[in-house]
């Protein structure tokens, strides 16, 4: 059972419209097979290269051989030889060169070809999986339309036409019954070159697959004249989706619900249902936020842009829908909008004023030494920082009613003098110990690269490992090992 010249060009000829691959890349498979079959009926452990001539089916073979330098660890002996032996059959040769040897041709016997065969196959399905990649690899991040075909798992293959998609159990919206036959679009999640089955991945569950969704159903928003700027999901349920237009001509909330929400209905329908509803985006976070809370009507909101957080105060009637179901609501809107949501009553909203307060209070009565009251005017006038207090216009502290100047100068210096005091005690921290400065191998720069970084002391250095120094400062790697050790001397004596 031989591999005749015959067989390898029909072999070449099927798999190819078959396949749908090139002839090169087919006989580039079947060289490799050969190759690789040729070096196993070779006694050594040699290298070998088959050249087919594609007219014929006729194919050469050669030994080759790697050139390395004359001083180099021989590692295959079978296929690598000294650069001075080389040259003494080319001069021109050079260290890293290939040299190929006419061999005798191998007639395969059953065994060998049955072998050869499955190395092509393997290569084919390489090339074939590399083609599939490279024809979906701009797809990524969009619409995919296809057939179910068949189940696996709990998971969905999904038949493109060209290729196989899989469409995993944890990417499927929940309870959506999916069977053989029906038609269905998703997002190209992942293009997985490893995976052993389809190497394409879909998603039904991520938001972009919605905003794609919308895009294909809403030709403003495909065309560009609407923006969809995020969108945030519970699949199944319930959507938000932010939209905005620079069109003042386009209702976007109406262009995306469609006549008699027919667009909107057709995208729900997709997604199984899921209820999607359509927020026009603001830069006013406040005025974003309240729209995304929708049904529910907040009352006020307090901003923390440090923390990129919101109480929202609603009413003790709104504050369920305002929740939503499992808390669904408030998720979704926290999701659309980037931020924290905090929901409370009034009474609750109330509580947590009244509470920051006395904090502010006690801070500002240990920090500046003033009695309560004076501690609680300054609360109450909307003073919240010491900075506030040492560096506003001296006008506003002196329109206080209770206030006359020697008080407001009295509290304006002791703001001061404690954020000096502050500012000192920081930069200190942030100085070298007299121990790491005078340290064996040490010098001034390093030390107070270190001391930045939180190594202030020997102990500190004696504690670090090798690459937590480094992560520190630019170092060579011996140099920051030696410094540590000479900083763990002391544990040894």
């Amino acid at each position: 059972m031989a591999i005749t010249s015959n067989e390898i060009l029909l072999m070449a000829e099927s798999v190819s419209r078959e396949k749908d691959l090139d002839k090169e890349i087919i006989f580039s498979a079947i060289e490799a097979a050969l190759a690789t079959a040729t070096k196993k009926w070779h006694s050594g452990d040699i290298d070998a290269r088959v050249s087919i001539h594609q007219d014929t089916g006729e194919y050469d073979s050669y030994r080759v051989w790697e050139v390395i330098a004359d001083d180099a660890e021989v590692e295959f002996p079978d296929q690598q030889i000294p650069l001075t032996e080389a040259r003494e059959s080319d001069p021109e040769l050079n260290v890293e060169d290939l040299i190929e040897e006419p061999m005798e041709k191998v007639e395969f016997g059953r065994i060998a070809a049955q072998a050869a065969k499955q190395v092509m196959w393997q290569k084919l399905r390489e090339a074939e999986r590399h083609q599939i990649a490279e024809r979906y690899k701009d797809k990524f991040g969009t619409l995919i339309s296809g057939t179910v075909k068949r189940l696996e798992h709990g998971n969905v293959i999904v038949d493109l036409g060209d290729a196989e998609a899989l469409l995993p159990k944890n990417e499927m919206i929940p309870r959506e019954g999916l069977r053989p036959g029906d038609r269905i679009r998703a997002l190209l999640k992942e293009i997985d070159l490893e995976a052993r089955g389809p190497q394409l991945i879909l998603t039904r569950i991520s938001p972009q697959f919605l905003i794609e969704l919308f895009k294909l159903e809403v030709p403003e928003a495909g065309d560009g004249l609407i923006e969809i700027l995020g969108a945030a999901r519970d699949p199944g349920s319930r959507a938000k989706i932010s939209v905005r237009t620079h069109d003042q001509s386009i209702d976007p909330v109406g262009a995306c619900v469609g006549i008699r929400g027919s667009r909107v209905q057709s995208v729900s329908n997709e997604i199984a249902g899921e209820r999607v509803d359509i927020i026009v985006w603001s830069e006013n976070i406040a005025e974003f936020v309240i729209q995304a809370l929708a049904p529910a009507e907040a009352e006020s909101i307090f901003v923390d842009e440090d923390l990129k957080s919101m109480d929202v105060v609603v009413t003790e009637e709104n504050l369920s829908r305002a929740i939503g179901r499992g808390g669904q609501n408030v998720r979704l809107a926290s999701e659309l909008t980037g931020w924290e949501l905090n929901l409370m009553t009034d009474k609750d909203a109330l509580e947590k004023q009244d509470l920051e307060q006395q904090e502010l209070v006690q801070k500002f009565m240990s920090q500046l030494d003033i009695d309560e009251n004076i501690a609680k005017i300054l609360a109450q006038e909307g003073f919240n920082s010491l900075e506030e207090i040492a560096y506003v216009p001296k006008q506003e502290l002196m329109d206080i009613e209770e206030f006359d100047e020697t008080l407001v100068d009295e509290l304006r210096n002791r703001a001061q003098d404690n954020l000096l005091t502050h500012a000192i005690a920081s930069q200190q921290q942030k100085e070298p110990s007299e121990d790491l400065l005078g340290m064996a191998g040490m010098d001034e720069e390093t030390a107070r690269a270190l001391a930045l970084g939180g190594v202030r002391t020997m102990e500190d250095l004696a504690d670090c490992a090798w690459d937590e120094v480094l992560e520190i400062i630019d170092l060579e790697e011996q140099r920051a090992k030696d410094l540590i050790m000479t900083a763990r001397a002391p544990w040894f004596e």
